[in-house]
């Protein structure tokens, strides 16, 4: 009896698995780093938004959070 080798997906292929997001919980006093504004702390929590303090100015971004990271 003979077996046929396993078929694998090509990264190319269409039909290729997605990979999961990765979502992002924030904290109260978090020091958190944004790609325009700088290094600032997260003052304000909400579902869909975080206010942070970047010293002069507060900014509110919301989900899924673009240039924003954990320091």
């Amino acid at each position: 009896m003979t077996t046929t080798p396993a078929r694998r997906r090509l990264s190319s292929s269409p039909f290729a698995v997605a990979p999961e997001p990765v979502i992002l919980s924030w904290e109260m006093d978090e020091l958190v780093c944004h790609d325009s504004y700088g290094m600032g702390r997260i003052i304000n929590v909400e579902a869909a938004a975080v206010t942070v303090d970047f010293r002069p100015q507060k900014v509110r971004i919301a989900s899924p959070y673009p240039k924003l990271g954990k320091l």
